[in-house]
Formats: structure tokens, sequence, C-alpha cells
């Protein structure tokens, strides 16, 4: 005997409903429940998804059998389910402590029916009658790891993994969104950035040097001396073999500053000039990652470009073997031509395949560059454009350079420092005067002791170094000679990357021109090629020659544009303006 329900579902559905869900004209099936008898067995089937509202509908189906045949055995067939949420597995579990037998198939469903038989007969149910309570110890050892374990792991910078998701979307960049991510994120930039961070700690730390230091001490300690051994072990009469045991209790603070010590002072000043070289080293190289996500930048464009030149050439290949095709069928052309137009089309696809793969790859170096998700896709929102501007001033420039350049500025941070560095040397000759002091609660026990101090003021000054001092200051010397002779070298190197750059700026400006003519007068040619082959005049081996002097056309032009603007991007490095001419 076989019995269906199947209604309308609805929160306050009745048990003879059918659990259905309706979406506009359609209905989808949501849960099935039906009853069957066999062999003094009533099996529950149940079909769909079991989860969320259904869960309380497959009870109710369940607890309207239960009251009519409370003896009866009963199977739960989850054959035909597709999913089960926890409510589900709840009700599940419910249903097999009662006597329910759980019969199901797929990987899914038999781990869970599993996983609920195992809990029975490992007896975790809580309602098998255990009553075994759990020990206080681990209850209060767990309050104590939830309460105190987030604060010290925030405490050391802590923070729990993400699940990874992959990125949905593709991002679309313009240059100065690239300029800004890449700022923002590149890791070479962000250390260069700590870096600068760690020089302002390390000048705070000599800082500390000269300022007053305290500390605060408690000793209680247990004493026993043996006089006899203080005294050579010569006896004295009268006088005990040994002192003690004693007890001596001391609680106070020590306390000390320098007043006067030229020495710190200068190494004092010394550490601020290197935090002025780590600040303009970090933007050198925010400079540097400018520079190259500028490149990387504008070579995918160029990527980009011989895409569409390749895919346009295919275009036109395609074409032209249509034709050579065309014409063979009117017995117009002849087969030699057709099969010349087909190996140009065919070299033109292996020319557009291996200009896909470049773009790809300067893509992903892009993607690197930037910092992002190995799995986000990106797009580039410019293109390739020329536009003139005027030829800089070479001397002009130089000028500009040398009073922009982030190396420079550095480089004379560093040799400031080092002026400073061979000033504290030698002024380490000189005396310095410092005061201590240390106040104290001492006595036998911490219930008798009286208030003791000692303030002290002391002149040091050294006499005889063995000749370290004379050592350290010839290496401040020579350190000075090598930040000297690379001052040499940077301004030359400054002045030979301006000149380089605007020398390349002019020739690739001529290019530009140059190219941009040489692509009309080839696709002047490729036409009256075509026209002549058209007519009969000529065969197609002219339409192939103007076919490869248009692709070298579009290329010399697409290498011209990607030069030109390679080179204002290698002068705006050269005279130090990268970040203000590409972040705004």
């Amino acid at each position: 005997m076989i019995h269906k329900r199947i209604a309308k579902f609805h929160p306050s559905a009745s048990l003879a409903s059918p659990l259905l869900l309706h979406n506009g004209n359609e209905t989808i099936l949501m849960l099935r429940i039906s009853t069957e008898t066999r062999r003094g067995k009533l099996i529950l089937s149940v079909e769909g998804r079991l989860a969320g509202p259904w869960v309380a509908a497959l009870e109710q189906c369940w607890r309207e059998l239960l009251t009519s045949s409370p003896r009866q055995k009963f199977s739960i067939n989850l054959c035909g389910v597709s999913y089960i949420d926890n409510a589900g597995k709840v009700l599940l579990r419910e249903m097999h402590r009662l006597g329910g037998e759980l019969i199901a198939e797929g990987c899914l469903n038999q781990a869970i029916v599993n996983e609920i038989t195992a809990s029975k007969e490992k007896g975790g149910d809580p309602k098998d009658g255990d009553t075994r309570k759990p020990s206080p110890i681990i209850f209060y050892i767990t309050f104590l790891s939830l309460l105190f374990l987030p604060g010290a792991l925030r405490a050391q910078g802590y923070t729990s993994p993400l699940p990874a998701s992959a990125p949905t979307g593709t991002l679309k960049l313009t240059l100065e969104q690239a300029v800004g991510l890449a700022i923002r994120q590149n890791p070479t930039e962000q250390i260069a950035v700590i870096n600068a961070a760690e020089s302002v700690q390390d000048k705070n730390i000599t800082r500390s040097d000269l300022l007053p230091q305290a500390s605060f001490h408690v000793a209680d300690s247990a004493n026993r001396v043996n006089l006899l051994a203080q005294f050579g072990g010569l006896p004295f009469p009268g006088l005990p073999h040994h002192l003690g045991p004693y007890q001596i209790f001391s609680a106070g603070p020590d306390f000390g500053s320098s007043v006067l010590d030229v020495s710190l002072w200068k190494r004092y000043r010394a550490a601020q000039s290197q935090v002025d070289a780590s600040n303009a080293q970090s933007l050198s190289t925010r400079e540097q990652v400018i520079l190259l996500v500028v490149s990387q930048y504008i070579a995918t464009l160029r990527a980009m470009a011989n895409v569409e030149a390749s895919k346009s050439r295919v275009e036109l290949a395609q074409a032209l073997y249509d034709q050579a095709a065309d014409l063979q069928k009117e017995g117009v052309g002849t087969g030699i031509d057709t099969l010349r137009a087909n190996v140009e089309l065919q070299n033109e696809k292996q020319r557009y395949i291996a200009a896909e793969n470049d773009r790809d790859e300067a893509l992903f170096g892009l993607n690197k560059l930037l910092n992002l998700d190995p799995r986000q896709k990106i797009e580039l929102a410019d293109s390739l454009h020329f536009f003139d501007t005027p030829q800089p001033d070479v001397d002009a420039s130089i000028d500009l350079a040398l009073a922009s350049r982030e190396e420079w500025k550095a480089l004379m941070a560093q040799e400031k420092a080092a002026g400073y560095q061979k000033q504290s040397i030698q002024y380490s000759r000189l005396p310095s005067l410092r005061f201590d002091g240390s106040w104290a609660y001492l006595g036998t026990s911490a219930t008798n002791g009286i208030p003791t101090y000692e303030y002290q003021a002391s002149v040091n000054m050294p006499i005889f170094t063995s000749g370290r001092i004379h050592a350290e200051i010839v290496r401040a010397n020579l350190e000075l000679q090598k930040i000297g002779q690379q001052k040499a070298d940077l301004r030359n190197q400054i002045a030979l990357d301006v000149k380089t750059s605007l020398l390349n700026l002019d020739s690739a400006r001529v290019e530009v021109q140059v190219a941009t003519l040489g692509v009309q007068l080839s696709n002047e040619e490729v036409s009256q090629a075509r026209d002549r082959f058209n007519a009969g005049v000529a065969n197609n081996i002219e339409v192939i020659q103007a076919q490869d002097s248009l692709a070298r056309a579009n290329d010399n032009q697409i290498i011209a544009l990607y030069r030109y603007n390679q080179a204002r991007a290698d002068y705006a490095r050269a005279i130090g303006q990268m970040e203000k001419t590409y972040s705004k």
C-alpha cells in the first residue's frame, strides 16, 4: 500500500500538502514524502531537499505516523534526497534514536547516515541516558583560553587567515590607477617604507641615551658568609668562622642621566641624518617601482596593439584568400594564386596566436607588479597614443634632476650622517658628565627597613684606548671618501640618464611621424594591388608583397609609439618626476 503526499508549500502547510516551490508560472519540486508498507514495516520515502522549512514538514508527517502506529517498525528512505542541512541531520538523528532505520545511497548521504549511526553506537547522543558530566577543570581551561587568547594574539599582531576566494569579474585599469595600486601594494615599495620606519626607531634608540633612565627593583635574599675564607683563611681571636644566615630586603628606584656628552649628541644627529637618507631611499624606490609599472603597462599596450594588428591582418588575408578562390572558380584566377593566398592566411593566423600569447604574458607581469591575486583578470583601459610635447633643454633638465632625484638626496644625507659620525668619534676624547642615583627601602625584612639612597655625579674621560679612537676616525674618513666617489659617479649617471632619455624622446618622435606615413602608404599599396589582381592585370604576388609591407608598417608604427611613450617615462624618471607625472 503506497500513500503519496503532494501539495503547494506554505510555512503553515498541513501534513497533506505537497512540498513544491512556485516560481512564476513554473513549479519546482522541493520535497516529496511518500509512505509504503512492506512486510509489516512502514517505509517513509523522502525526495528533494531536506532543508529549512521542509524539515518541519517531514517531522510533522513522521510524528503523525508515530501517533497512528506507535509500535510499527519503520524505515526512512533517503535515496532521493539531494541535500540535508543541519536541522535535517538533527531530525534524522532523532528518528534513528527512536528506532527508525536510515537507508541512503550516494557518498554524501551515506556519510551522514554513518555519522548518525556511529554516534548512537558510541553513546554520543545526550538523550541516551549518559549523565556523565565533563570535568570542571576542562571547563575552566577552555574559558580562560577563550578569554585571554584573543587578546594575546592581537598583542602579537596575529590575524586569523581568511579563506581565499577567487576574485570575481575583470579589473579594468587605467595607467594612473595601476600606478596607484603599485604604490599601495607593491612588495618592494612596502619594504622600502618599512626600512624607513626602522631608521626612525633607530634614531629614537639613539636619542634615549641622551634622556634620563629609571628602573625599579625589589629584592629579598637570604645570605650566609664564610668569614674565614674572606680573610684568607687566617683565624682571628673572637671572630666567628661564618656570619648568618641573615635576610636582606631592598626595594626602590635606580635612575641616571647624561648631563653633558657631546659624542652622544653627535651620534644622535647622525641618526637623524640617516632617517633623512632612508626616507629619500624609500622615495627613490617608489620612483623605480612606478617606472617598472609604467614600462610594463606600456609594454602590455604594445602587446595588445600587436594582437589587434594581427587580427586585422588575418581578416585581410582571409578576404584575399576568398577573392582568389572566387576568381579561380570563375576561371579567371589560377590555383597557384589561391595556394599563395592560403599560405599567407595560415602565416597570419600563426602570428596572431603568438601575439595573443605575448599579450597574456605581459598581463601576468603587470599583475605581479601590482601584487594582485594571481587569479584576478585585468584589462587595460588606456591605449597607445601620440601627443607631441616640446623638446626639453638638456642643461635645465640636468639641474632639475640634481634637485629632484631622491638618490642624490639620499647620498647627501648619508654624507651628512657620516660627518656627524666622525665628529662623534672625535668628541669621544672629551670628558662627559653623568648623574646617577638610587633610593631603596633596605632592611633585614620587609617590616624593619629604612630609606637609604645614593646620589653620584661622575666625570669620565678616556686616557688611553690603544689606538681605537684613531682607527675609528680613519675609518670615518674612508667612509666619507667612499661617499664622495659615489656622488661623482651618481652625478655622471644622472646626466647620462637625462641625455639618453632626451635623445630617445627626440628620435621616437620622428619615428612615430615616419611610421604613420608608412602605414598610410602601405594601405594604398594593398588597395591598388587588390584592384590589379581583381582586374586580372597581375597575379596575387603583388598582393602578398603588399600585405607584408603593411604588416611591417603596422609593426613599425606600434614600435614607434611604444618607444615614444617609454622615452617619456624614462625622461620623467631621469629628472625625478615619475610620481608627479603618472600619479595625480
